[in-house]
Protein backbone atom coordinates (compact mmCIF):
# COMPACT_ATOMS: atom_id res chain seq x y z
CA UNK A 1 0.00 0.00 0.00
CA UNK A 2 1.29 3.46 -0.93
CA UNK A 3 1.91 5.87 1.88
CA UNK A 4 0.26 9.26 2.04
CA UNK A 5 3.69 10.87 1.61
CA UNK A 6 4.46 9.04 -1.61
CA UNK A 7 0.96 9.72 -3.01
CA UNK A 8 1.38 13.47 -2.59
CA UNK A 9 4.91 13.37 -3.90
CA UNK A 10 3.82 11.61 -7.10
CA UNK A 11 0.82 13.91 -7.50
CA UNK A 12 3.04 16.93 -7.25
CA UNK A 13 5.52 15.58 -9.81
CA UNK A 14 2.78 14.74 -12.30
CA UNK A 15 0.94 18.05 -12.07
CA UNK A 16 3.65 20.63 -11.54
CA UNK A 17 4.22 21.01 -15.30
CA UNK A 18 0.55 21.76 -15.85
CA UNK A 19 0.53 24.15 -12.91
CA UNK A 20 3.40 26.12 -14.40
CA UNK A 21 1.86 26.13 -17.89
CA UNK A 22 -1.50 27.42 -16.67
CA UNK A 23 0.14 30.08 -14.53
CA UNK A 24 2.32 31.28 -17.43
CA UNK A 25 -0.67 31.27 -19.79
CA UNK A 26 -2.76 33.27 -17.34
CA UNK A 27 -0.10 35.91 -16.85
CA UNK A 28 0.52 36.08 -20.57
CA UNK A 29 -3.14 36.57 -21.43
CA UNK A 30 -3.51 39.21 -18.76
CA UNK A 31 -0.47 41.10 -20.01
CA UNK A 32 -1.69 40.94 -23.61
CA UNK A 33 -4.94 42.62 -22.60
CA UNK A 34 -4.89 46.28 -23.57
CA UNK A 35 -5.17 48.48 -20.51
CA UNK A 36 -6.61 51.71 -21.76
CA UNK A 37 -5.83 55.05 -20.27
CA UNK A 38 -8.60 57.55 -19.68
CA UNK A 39 -9.93 58.50 -23.08
CA UNK A 40 -10.49 62.08 -24.12
CA UNK A 41 -14.10 63.06 -24.77
CA UNK A 42 -15.17 64.55 -28.09
CA UNK A 43 -13.78 68.04 -28.48
CA UNK A 44 -16.33 70.83 -28.23
CA UNK A 45 -15.72 73.87 -30.41
CA UNK A 46 -15.30 76.79 -28.01
CA UNK A 47 -14.64 79.39 -30.67
CA UNK A 48 -17.29 82.05 -30.36
CA UNK A 49 -18.60 80.57 -27.14
CA UNK A 50 -17.74 83.85 -25.41
CA UNK A 51 -19.57 86.71 -27.05
CA UNK A 52 -17.67 89.87 -28.15
CA UNK A 53 -16.36 92.38 -25.65
CA UNK A 54 -13.63 90.03 -24.39
CA UNK A 55 -10.32 90.99 -25.90
CA UNK A 56 -8.41 87.73 -25.54
CA UNK A 57 -4.65 87.43 -25.51
CA UNK A 58 -2.81 85.31 -27.97
CA UNK A 59 -1.45 82.77 -25.48
CA UNK A 60 -2.98 80.12 -23.29
CA UNK A 61 -2.74 81.86 -19.92
CA UNK A 62 -5.71 83.38 -18.12
CA UNK A 63 -6.25 85.14 -14.83
CA UNK A 64 -7.15 81.71 -13.48
CA UNK A 65 -3.42 80.95 -13.52
CA UNK A 66 -2.78 83.72 -10.99
CA UNK A 67 -2.47 82.36 -7.42
CA UNK A 68 -5.17 83.75 -5.18
CA UNK A 69 -2.61 85.47 -2.94
CA UNK A 70 -1.50 87.53 -5.93
CA UNK A 71 -4.98 88.16 -7.24
CA UNK A 72 -6.16 89.42 -3.84
CA UNK A 73 -3.28 91.57 -2.51
CA UNK A 74 -5.17 92.88 0.55
CA UNK A 75 -3.39 91.32 3.54
CA UNK A 76 -6.57 91.19 5.62
CA UNK A 77 -8.46 89.42 2.85
CA UNK A 78 -5.55 87.02 2.38
CA UNK A 79 -5.68 86.12 6.06
CA UNK A 80 -9.43 85.50 5.87
CA UNK A 81 -9.10 83.29 2.79
CA UNK A 82 -6.26 81.30 4.35
CA UNK A 83 -8.35 80.73 7.48
CA UNK A 84 -11.33 79.69 5.39
CA UNK A 85 -9.28 77.17 3.42
CA UNK A 86 -8.15 75.65 6.69
CA UNK A 87 -11.41 75.61 8.64
CA UNK A 88 -14.39 75.82 6.28
CA UNK A 89 -16.73 72.87 6.83
CA UNK A 90 -17.82 72.49 3.20
CA UNK A 91 -14.19 72.24 2.14
CA UNK A 92 -13.50 69.66 4.84
CA UNK A 93 -16.45 67.63 3.55
CA UNK A 94 -14.99 67.80 0.04
CA UNK A 95 -11.63 66.58 1.35
CA UNK A 96 -13.39 63.69 3.10
CA UNK A 97 -15.01 62.76 -0.21
CA UNK A 98 -11.59 62.63 -1.82
CA UNK A 99 -10.45 60.17 0.83
CA UNK A 100 -13.51 57.99 0.20
CA UNK A 101 -13.01 58.08 -3.56
CA UNK A 102 -9.32 57.27 -3.19
CA UNK A 103 -10.18 54.22 -1.08
CA UNK A 104 -12.73 53.08 -3.68
CA UNK A 105 -10.10 53.51 -6.39
CA UNK A 106 -7.66 51.37 -4.42
CA UNK A 107 -10.28 48.63 -4.06
CA UNK A 108 -11.09 48.76 -7.77
CA UNK A 109 -7.44 48.56 -8.78
CA UNK A 110 -6.80 45.65 -6.44
CA UNK A 111 -9.72 43.74 -7.97
CA UNK A 112 -7.49 42.76 -10.89
CA UNK A 113 -4.71 41.43 -8.68
CA UNK A 114 -4.43 37.87 -7.38
CA UNK A 115 -5.55 37.26 -3.83
CA UNK A 116 -3.01 35.39 -1.73
CA UNK A 117 -3.45 33.90 1.71
CA UNK A 118 -1.68 31.40 3.91
CA UNK A 119 -3.54 28.48 5.38
CA UNK A 120 -3.00 25.45 7.56
CA UNK A 121 -5.20 22.35 7.76
CA UNK A 122 -5.23 19.24 9.93
CA UNK A 123 -7.47 16.40 8.69
CA UNK A 124 -7.96 13.31 10.87
CA UNK A 125 -10.36 10.61 9.58
CA UNK A 126 -11.32 7.13 10.82
CA UNK A 127 -13.46 4.73 8.79
CA UNK A 128 -16.42 2.95 10.29
CA UNK A 129 -15.77 -0.53 11.65
CA UNK A 130 -18.78 -1.69 9.65
CA UNK A 131 -17.31 -0.61 6.33
CA UNK A 132 -17.24 -3.78 4.23
CA UNK A 133 -14.96 -2.13 1.74
CA UNK A 134 -12.13 -2.13 4.20
CA UNK A 135 -10.20 -5.28 5.02
CA UNK A 136 -8.75 -3.56 8.02
CA UNK A 137 -11.49 -2.34 10.27
CA UNK A 138 -11.04 1.07 11.91
CA UNK A 139 -8.64 2.38 9.22
CA UNK A 140 -7.36 5.86 10.22
CA UNK A 141 -5.94 8.59 7.95
CA UNK A 142 -4.18 11.82 8.84
CA UNK A 143 -3.51 14.70 6.48
CA UNK A 144 -1.72 17.90 7.53
CA UNK A 145 -1.04 20.79 5.17
CA UNK A 146 0.52 24.25 5.29
CA UNK A 147 0.95 26.59 2.34
CA UNK A 148 -0.24 29.47 0.23
CA UNK A 149 -3.66 29.67 -1.42
CA UNK A 150 -4.38 32.06 -4.29
CA UNK A 151 -7.27 32.99 -6.55
CA UNK A 152 -7.34 35.29 -9.55
CA UNK A 153 -9.76 36.53 -12.16
CA UNK A 154 -7.73 37.09 -15.32
CA UNK A 155 -8.83 40.34 -16.91
CA UNK A 156 -8.72 39.10 -20.50
CA UNK A 157 -11.05 41.67 -22.04
CA UNK A 158 -10.46 44.65 -19.81
CA UNK A 159 -13.65 44.47 -17.75
CA UNK A 160 -11.85 45.01 -14.46
CA UNK A 161 -9.56 47.57 -16.02
CA UNK A 162 -12.55 49.50 -17.37
CA UNK A 163 -14.11 49.49 -13.92
CA UNK A 164 -10.83 50.74 -12.48
CA UNK A 165 -10.71 53.51 -15.08
CA UNK A 166 -14.23 54.52 -14.13
CA UNK A 167 -13.22 54.67 -10.46
CA UNK A 168 -10.13 56.67 -11.40
CA UNK A 169 -12.31 59.18 -13.23
CA UNK A 170 -14.58 59.35 -10.18
CA UNK A 171 -11.54 59.94 -7.98
CA UNK A 172 -10.40 62.81 -10.19
CA UNK A 173 -13.97 64.06 -10.15
CA UNK A 174 -13.90 64.22 -6.36
CA UNK A 175 -10.72 66.28 -6.54
CA UNK A 176 -12.37 68.67 -8.98
CA UNK A 177 -15.35 68.89 -6.63
CA UNK A 178 -12.93 69.99 -3.94
CA UNK A 179 -11.50 72.57 -6.34
CA UNK A 180 -15.03 73.75 -7.13
CA UNK A 181 -15.80 74.17 -3.43
CA UNK A 182 -12.48 75.97 -2.96
CA UNK A 183 -13.02 78.44 -5.81
CA UNK A 184 -16.53 79.18 -4.57
CA UNK A 185 -15.29 79.56 -0.99
CA UNK A 186 -12.59 82.04 -2.00
CA UNK A 187 -15.09 83.97 -4.11
CA UNK A 188 -17.65 84.01 -1.29
CA UNK A 189 -15.12 85.25 1.25
CA UNK A 190 -13.85 87.96 -1.11
CA UNK A 191 -17.38 89.05 -2.03
CA UNK A 192 -18.46 89.20 1.61
CA UNK A 193 -15.29 91.13 2.49
CA UNK A 194 -15.85 93.71 -0.25
CA UNK A 195 -19.50 94.04 0.76
CA UNK A 196 -18.34 94.76 4.30
CA UNK A 197 -15.89 97.41 3.10
CA UNK A 198 -18.62 99.03 1.01
CA UNK A 199 -20.92 99.17 4.03
CA UNK A 200 -18.12 100.75 6.06
CA UNK A 201 -17.69 103.42 3.39
CA UNK A 202 -21.42 104.08 3.15
CA UNK A 203 -21.57 104.50 6.91
CA UNK A 204 -18.62 106.87 6.78
CA UNK A 205 -20.14 109.00 3.98
CA UNK A 206 -23.52 109.07 5.72
CA UNK A 207 -22.01 110.14 9.05
CA UNK A 208 -19.99 112.85 7.30
CA UNK A 209 -23.18 114.03 5.58
CA UNK A 210 -24.94 114.16 8.96
CA UNK A 211 -22.21 116.46 10.25
CA UNK A 212 -22.66 118.77 7.25
CA UNK A 213 -26.45 118.71 7.59
CA UNK A 214 -26.20 119.65 11.27
CA UNK A 215 -24.13 122.67 10.32
CA UNK A 216 -26.60 123.49 7.56
CA UNK A 217 -29.50 123.28 10.02
CA UNK A 218 -27.66 125.55 12.46
CA UNK A 219 -27.13 128.01 9.62
CA UNK A 220 -30.84 127.93 8.74
CA UNK A 221 -31.77 128.57 12.37
CA UNK A 222 -29.43 131.55 12.46
CA UNK A 223 -30.91 132.91 9.22
CA UNK A 224 -34.41 132.49 10.68
CA UNK A 225 -33.41 134.46 13.77
CA UNK A 226 -32.08 137.16 11.44
CA UNK A 227 -35.38 137.19 9.59
CA UNK A 228 -33.85 135.91 6.34
CA UNK A 229 -35.53 132.46 6.41
CA UNK A 230 -38.85 131.18 7.62
CA UNK A 231 -39.72 128.33 10.00
CA UNK A 232 -40.69 126.03 7.14
CA UNK A 233 -37.16 126.11 5.75
CA UNK A 234 -35.73 125.27 9.17
CA UNK A 235 -38.08 122.29 9.55
CA UNK A 236 -37.21 121.04 6.07
CA UNK A 237 -33.55 121.20 7.01
CA UNK A 238 -34.20 119.25 10.21
CA UNK A 239 -36.29 116.67 8.34
CA UNK A 240 -33.44 115.98 5.91
CA UNK A 241 -31.05 115.64 8.85
CA UNK A 242 -33.33 113.17 10.62
CA UNK A 243 -33.91 111.22 7.41
CA UNK A 244 -30.17 110.85 6.92
CA UNK A 245 -29.64 109.85 10.55
CA UNK A 246 -32.31 107.18 10.15
CA UNK A 247 -30.17 105.39 7.56
CA UNK A 248 -27.29 104.89 10.00
CA UNK A 249 -28.75 102.12 12.26
CA UNK A 250 -29.63 99.86 9.28
CA UNK A 251 -26.10 100.29 7.93
CA UNK A 252 -24.63 99.29 11.29
CA UNK A 253 -26.95 96.30 11.41
CA UNK A 254 -25.91 95.25 7.90
CA UNK A 255 -22.25 95.56 8.89
CA UNK A 256 -22.77 93.26 11.86
CA UNK A 257 -24.69 90.77 9.72
CA UNK A 258 -21.93 90.77 7.11
CA UNK A 259 -19.29 90.17 9.78
CA UNK A 260 -21.30 87.21 11.05
CA UNK A 261 -21.59 85.82 7.52
CA UNK A 262 -17.82 85.93 7.11
CA UNK A 263 -17.33 84.22 10.48
CA UNK A 264 -19.64 81.40 9.37
CA UNK A 265 -17.60 80.93 6.19
CA UNK A 266 -14.46 80.72 8.31
CA UNK A 267 -16.06 78.38 10.87
CA UNK A 268 -15.09 80.71 13.69
CA UNK A 269 -16.97 82.29 16.58
CA UNK A 270 -19.03 85.32 15.65
CA UNK A 271 -17.18 88.58 16.13
CA UNK A 272 -15.58 91.56 14.45
CA UNK A 273 -13.59 91.23 11.24
CA UNK A 274 -10.27 93.00 10.90
CA UNK A 275 -10.25 94.81 7.59
CA UNK A 276 -8.94 97.61 5.40
CA UNK A 277 -10.84 100.35 3.53
CA UNK A 278 -12.53 100.07 0.17
CA UNK A 279 -10.51 103.12 -0.87
CA UNK A 280 -7.39 100.91 -0.75
CA UNK A 281 -8.86 98.31 -3.11
CA UNK A 282 -7.74 98.54 -6.72
CA UNK A 283 -10.06 97.56 -9.53
CA UNK A 284 -8.23 95.86 -12.40
CA UNK A 285 -8.91 97.64 -15.68
CA UNK A 286 -6.89 95.31 -17.92
CA UNK A 287 -7.23 91.57 -17.53
CA UNK A 288 -5.66 88.70 -19.45
CA UNK A 289 -8.61 86.54 -20.35
CA UNK A 290 -6.79 84.00 -22.51
CA UNK A 291 -7.74 82.65 -25.92
CA UNK A 292 -11.31 81.31 -26.22
CA UNK A 293 -10.17 77.67 -26.31
CA UNK A 294 -8.49 78.13 -22.93
CA UNK A 295 -11.10 80.30 -21.23
CA UNK A 296 -13.04 77.41 -19.70
CA UNK A 297 -10.34 74.75 -19.48
CA UNK A 298 -9.57 75.40 -15.82
CA UNK A 299 -13.13 75.57 -14.51
CA UNK A 300 -13.69 72.74 -11.98
CA UNK A 301 -17.30 72.20 -13.06
CA UNK A 302 -16.24 71.76 -16.70
CA UNK A 303 -13.54 69.31 -15.59
CA UNK A 304 -16.10 67.47 -13.46
CA UNK A 305 -18.46 67.11 -16.42
CA UNK A 306 -15.59 65.87 -18.57
CA UNK A 307 -14.54 63.31 -15.97
CA UNK A 308 -18.13 62.11 -15.57
CA UNK A 309 -18.14 61.53 -19.32
CA UNK A 310 -14.86 59.60 -19.11
CA UNK A 311 -16.31 57.46 -16.33
CA UNK A 312 -19.34 56.76 -18.52
CA UNK A 313 -17.04 55.67 -21.38
CA UNK A 314 -15.23 53.29 -19.04
CA UNK A 315 -18.53 51.90 -17.72
CA UNK A 316 -19.62 51.21 -21.31
CA UNK A 317 -16.34 49.37 -21.97
CA UNK A 318 -16.93 47.26 -18.86
CA UNK A 319 -20.48 46.45 -19.98
CA UNK A 320 -19.20 45.36 -23.41
CA UNK A 321 -16.49 43.21 -21.84
CA UNK A 322 -19.14 41.36 -19.81
CA UNK A 323 -20.21 39.54 -23.00
CA UNK A 324 -16.85 37.78 -23.31
CA UNK A 325 -15.65 34.67 -21.45
CA UNK A 326 -14.14 34.98 -18.00
CA UNK A 327 -11.01 33.12 -16.99
CA UNK A 328 -10.76 32.45 -13.27
CA UNK A 329 -8.19 30.70 -11.18
CA UNK A 330 -10.62 29.82 -8.45
CA UNK A 331 -8.13 27.93 -6.33
CA UNK A 332 -4.38 27.62 -6.52
CA UNK A 333 -2.27 26.28 -3.67
CA UNK A 334 1.37 25.57 -3.02
CA UNK A 335 2.90 24.27 0.18
CA UNK A 336 3.66 21.19 2.25
CA UNK A 337 1.37 18.23 2.87
CA UNK A 338 2.05 15.14 4.94
CA UNK A 339 0.33 12.54 7.04
CA UNK A 340 2.56 13.29 10.02
CA UNK A 341 4.39 16.23 11.49
CA UNK A 342 7.75 14.47 11.55
CA UNK A 343 9.94 15.77 8.73
CA UNK A 344 6.98 17.86 7.57
CA UNK A 345 9.08 20.37 5.63
CA UNK A 346 10.98 17.84 3.52
CA UNK A 347 11.16 18.62 -0.20
CA UNK A 348 9.29 15.45 -1.09
CA UNK A 349 6.30 16.75 0.90
CA UNK A 350 5.82 19.72 -1.43
CA UNK A 351 2.37 19.78 -3.02
CA UNK A 352 0.63 22.06 -5.51
CA UNK A 353 -2.86 22.34 -6.90
CA UNK A 354 -4.60 24.66 -9.36
CA UNK A 355 -8.21 24.91 -10.51
CA UNK A 356 -8.95 27.17 -13.48
CA UNK A 357 -12.24 27.79 -15.23
CA UNK A 358 -13.32 29.51 -18.43
CA UNK A 359 -16.97 30.61 -18.41
CA UNK A 360 -19.05 32.16 -21.17
CA UNK A 361 -22.37 33.91 -20.38
CA UNK A 362 -25.28 32.19 -22.17
CA UNK A 363 -28.65 32.50 -20.49
CA UNK A 364 -28.18 36.01 -19.06
CA UNK A 365 -27.50 37.66 -22.41
CA UNK A 366 -30.67 39.75 -22.16
CA UNK A 367 -29.50 41.13 -18.81
CA UNK A 368 -26.06 41.92 -20.21
CA UNK A 369 -27.65 43.56 -23.25
CA UNK A 370 -29.84 45.65 -20.98
CA UNK A 371 -26.83 46.70 -18.92
CA UNK A 372 -25.01 47.73 -22.09
CA UNK A 373 -27.97 49.79 -23.30
CA UNK A 374 -28.15 51.51 -19.93
CA UNK A 375 -24.40 52.24 -20.02
CA UNK A 376 -24.63 53.69 -23.53
CA UNK A 377 -27.63 55.83 -22.57
CA UNK A 378 -25.74 57.10 -19.51
CA UNK A 379 -22.77 57.84 -21.74
CA UNK A 380 -25.00 59.88 -24.05
CA UNK A 381 -26.47 61.68 -21.04
CA UNK A 382 -22.97 62.48 -19.75
CA UNK A 383 -21.97 63.83 -23.17
CA UNK A 384 -25.01 66.11 -23.30
CA UNK A 385 -24.36 67.24 -19.72
CA UNK A 386 -20.75 68.01 -20.65
CA UNK A 387 -21.83 70.12 -23.61
CA UNK A 388 -24.46 71.88 -21.53
CA UNK A 389 -21.89 72.68 -18.83
CA UNK A 390 -19.48 74.13 -21.37
CA UNK A 391 -22.19 76.25 -23.00
CA UNK A 392 -23.47 77.52 -19.64
CA UNK A 393 -19.93 78.29 -18.53
CA UNK A 394 -19.32 80.21 -21.75
CA UNK A 395 -22.46 82.25 -21.19
CA UNK A 396 -21.46 83.01 -17.59
CA UNK A 397 -17.99 84.18 -18.59
CA UNK A 398 -19.38 86.19 -21.51
CA UNK A 399 -21.91 87.98 -19.31
CA UNK A 400 -19.35 88.78 -16.62
CA UNK A 401 -16.82 90.12 -19.12
CA UNK A 402 -19.32 92.41 -20.79
CA UNK A 403 -20.88 93.64 -17.54
CA UNK A 404 -17.44 94.15 -16.01
CA UNK A 405 -16.28 96.33 -18.87
CA UNK A 406 -19.61 98.18 -18.98
CA UNK A 407 -19.34 98.89 -15.26
CA UNK A 408 -15.83 100.28 -15.67
CA UNK A 409 -17.23 102.67 -18.26
CA UNK A 410 -19.39 104.35 -15.58
CA UNK A 411 -16.48 105.61 -13.51
CA UNK A 412 -15.72 108.75 -15.49
CA UNK A 413 -19.37 109.82 -15.67
CA UNK A 414 -19.94 109.12 -11.98
CA UNK A 415 -16.95 111.23 -10.95
CA UNK A 416 -18.15 114.09 -13.14
CA UNK A 417 -21.65 113.79 -11.68
CA UNK A 418 -20.37 114.00 -8.11
CA UNK A 419 -18.14 116.94 -8.96
CA UNK A 420 -21.06 118.83 -10.50
CA UNK A 421 -23.36 118.06 -7.57
CA UNK A 422 -20.75 119.19 -5.05
CA UNK A 423 -20.47 122.48 -6.94
CA UNK A 424 -24.26 122.75 -7.02
CA UNK A 425 -24.43 122.40 -3.23
CA UNK A 426 -21.84 125.14 -2.77
CA UNK A 427 -23.52 127.47 -5.26
CA UNK A 428 -27.04 127.05 -3.87
CA UNK A 429 -25.81 127.66 -0.33
CA UNK A 430 -24.12 130.88 -1.43
CA UNK A 431 -27.27 131.95 -3.30
CA UNK A 432 -29.38 131.08 -0.26
CA UNK A 433 -27.29 133.29 2.00
CA UNK A 434 -27.52 136.05 -0.61
CA UNK A 435 -31.28 135.62 -0.68
CA UNK A 436 -31.30 134.58 -4.32
CA UNK A 437 -32.34 130.90 -3.89
CA UNK A 438 -34.89 128.84 -2.00
CA UNK A 439 -33.74 126.35 0.59
CA UNK A 440 -35.53 123.56 -1.27
CA UNK A 441 -32.86 123.91 -3.96
CA UNK A 442 -30.16 123.41 -1.34
CA UNK A 443 -31.95 120.37 0.07
CA UNK A 444 -32.34 118.84 -3.38
CA UNK A 445 -28.65 119.37 -4.19
CA UNK A 446 -27.55 117.82 -0.87
CA UNK A 447 -29.80 114.79 -1.34
CA UNK A 448 -28.58 114.27 -4.90
CA UNK A 449 -24.96 114.54 -3.79
CA UNK A 450 -25.38 111.95 -1.03
CA UNK A 451 -27.18 109.60 -3.42
CA UNK A 452 -24.41 109.95 -6.03
CA UNK A 453 -21.69 109.34 -3.43
CA UNK A 454 -23.41 106.17 -2.27
CA UNK A 455 -23.87 105.10 -5.90
CA UNK A 456 -20.14 105.53 -6.50
CA UNK A 457 -19.48 103.13 -3.62
CA UNK A 458 -21.91 100.68 -5.21
CA UNK A 459 -20.10 101.10 -8.54
CA UNK A 460 -16.76 100.18 -7.03
CA UNK A 461 -18.27 97.28 -5.11
CA UNK A 462 -19.87 96.05 -8.32
CA UNK A 463 -16.54 96.17 -10.14
CA UNK A 464 -14.69 94.44 -7.33
CA UNK A 465 -17.31 91.70 -7.29
CA UNK A 466 -17.16 91.35 -11.08
CA UNK A 467 -13.42 90.80 -10.68
CA UNK A 468 -14.12 88.11 -8.09
CA UNK A 469 -16.78 86.48 -10.23
CA UNK A 470 -14.56 86.48 -13.31
CA UNK A 471 -11.73 84.88 -11.34
CA UNK A 472 -14.11 82.18 -10.16
CA UNK A 473 -15.77 81.76 -13.56
CA UNK A 474 -12.40 81.07 -15.18
CA UNK A 475 -11.46 78.53 -12.49
CA UNK A 476 -9.13 80.69 -10.42
CA UNK A 477 -8.34 79.95 -6.80
CA UNK A 478 -7.19 76.33 -6.97
CA UNK A 479 -3.57 77.27 -6.27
Amino acid sequence: MKTIHSMYNQSYKKNRVWVLLIAILSVGLASCQSYKELEKPPQIDTEGIVRGGAQAKGDSTTIADIPWKEYFPDKYLQALIAEGLEKNLDLQIALARIKQSKASLSISRDAGDPSLSIGAEIDHARTSSGDDGKKVLGYTTNQNSLGFVASWEIDLWGKLNSSARAEYANYLNSREYKNLVQTELIANIATAYYNLLALDKKLQVTEETVVLLKKSTETMEALKEAGQQNAASVEQSRALLYSTQLSIPPLKSQIRTQENAICILLNRDLGTIERASIDNQKVATKLDYGVPAQLLSKRPDVKQAELSLLAAYAATDAAEASFYPSLNISSASFGFASGSFSNFFKIENLAANIVASLTQPIFNKSQLTGNLKIAKAQQEEALLAFRSTVISAGQEVSDILYNYEASLGKNDYRNKQISSLANAVDYTQELLIAGEAYYTEVLSAQQDLLSAQLSRIDDKLEQLNYGVNLYKALGGGTH
